[in-house]
């Protein structure tokens, strides 16, 4: 049975996140989604970590459970700092194995920056220096750089990351082991930076609310505690990392080039003819992540490297349900099928990916089944994001469909 591990999200604590988010409601959600193990983010922050040590038991090698859920100590800061002449903006994920290196982490961190403001603190501090300071703490502690294309706030940012690995974390750049593609970037897309080889890709939530939980994830063959993960992780171990979990990367909200404010979007190529300027007002447009790739690319499109760790794409289930019922996926119906679906199949993960659509059929509407058959072949279409705008998902083709169900009268 697969285990499915979600390591980036962030508590109540954080800035623009449900006051929710607590190990109570993590837990829950957790079982509605079929996610096994959670990182609980945000533990440089004083009154989140007070409330991890009362509500989580340890497990032993570097995990906690909390109900039936099994929690790894995780946070994400901000590395804001300036370097060859241009001010750099950074969020990088910690995964550390117990408390008292926890303790030790926020000791030495609080010397840049106030732990107490957000639960992801902005540190005025190099990234090689943070990976240094940690080192010095503990060497299994783990740095992921976090969804490394978005403009702004990550390692190949348009506005204020970097080139490569190497220009951002210098000497230490072998410390790095894993990345985060994030939302707008699946695997494939990374798969043209030959540079980033090396690395192992991994996918997560970064989850602002126990809803979004496991809406990206990584999963596993087995059960993994914090050495095993590490060791998998640094292997890059395809018999125990099966794939990943993603967003269809179209829909993440800066993948396309665009200026939200005049509701403007371009593909790269449709921004360079225009010099990245927005029609409307004369701004610069944002750099989607799309873009950035193909400025770093090296390779063409759908090359896939030796020794990468496959994807899977998913479609959040009351978005297929509601589509398909015709409703708003927070009714009354879409919930209905919704909690029946996960209650039957252990989880809205397995049920999405795992589940013969034969066992569907005679429990929940059939176009919810054709629905998630058709996410599952990639059969649906995509208005992109772009400038912190969501994209949006179309399953079904209303017109399409209609001329079907017309041909097959005949």
């Amino acid at each position: 049975m697969s285990f499915i591990a979600d390591l980036h999200i962030h508590s109540r604590y954080s800035r623009a996140t449900s006051r929710d988010m607590n190990i109570p409601n993590l837990d829950k959600a957790a079982r509605i989604k079929g996610v096994n193990l959670v990182g609980t983010g945000d533990f440089t922050h004083p009154f989140w970590l007070n409330h991890l040590k009362e509500h989580l038991s340890p497990c032993g090698a570097g995990l906690f459970k909390y109900g039936k859920t099994l929690f790894l100590l995780t946070a994400e800061v901000s590395n804001v700092f300036y370097k060859n002449g241009k001010m750099r903006k950074i969020h990088n994920i910690l995964l550390a194995p117990d408390f008292d290196i926890v303790e030790k982490i926020n000791k030495k961190l609080e010397r840049f920056g106030d732990l107490y403001a957000d639960g992801r603190p902005t540190l005025k501090l190099k990234a090689d220096e943070l990976v240094k300071i940690l080192m010095d703490v503990d060497e299994r502690v783990m740095v992921i750089p976090a969804h490394i294309w978005t403009p702004w706030f990550s390692l190949f940012g348009s506005n204020s990351g970097f080139d490569s690995i190497e220009e951002c974390f210098e000497d230490v750049a072998d410390f790095i082991i894993a990345l985060e593609t994030g939302l707008s970037s699946d695997p494939a897309m990374n798969w043209q930076v030959s540079s980033l080889d090396r690395f192992v890709l991994v996918s997560n939530s970064d989850a602002h609310s126990p809803q979004k939980l496991g809406r990206e994830a990584n999963v596993f063959s087995n059960m993994l505690d914090y050495e095993k993960l590490r060791k998998v992780l640094m292997e890059k171990d395809r018999s125990k990392f099966l794939y990943t979990l993603e967003f269809f990367p179209q829909e993440g909200k800066y993948h396309w080039d665009g200026h939200r404010k005049c509701q403007v979007s371009f593909p790269p190529e449709e921004s360079v003819k225009r010099g990245n300027i927005c029609p409307k007002c004369g701004e610069k447009l944002t750099i989607g992540v799309l873009h950035r790739v193909k400025m770093l690319a090296d390779r063409p499109e759908k090359v896939v490297p030796p020794s990468t760790i496959p994807f899977k794409r998913m479609v959040p289930l009351k978005e297929i349900i509601a589509e398909a019922v015709n409703t708003k996926p927070e009714s009354k119906l879409v919930k209905q099928i919704y909690d029946r679906i996960v209650n039957e199949y252990q989880g809205e993960i397995k049920a999405l990916l795992e589940v013969s659509l034969k066992e569907f059929y005679g429990f929940v509407p059939e176009k919810v089944i054709e629905g998630i058959s058709r996410v599952r072949e990639g059969k649906v279409k995509i208005t992109c994001g772009y400038d912190g705008v969501y994209g949006q998902v179309k399953i079904f083709d209303k017109e399409q469909d209609r001329e079907n169900d017309q041909l097959s009268l005949f």
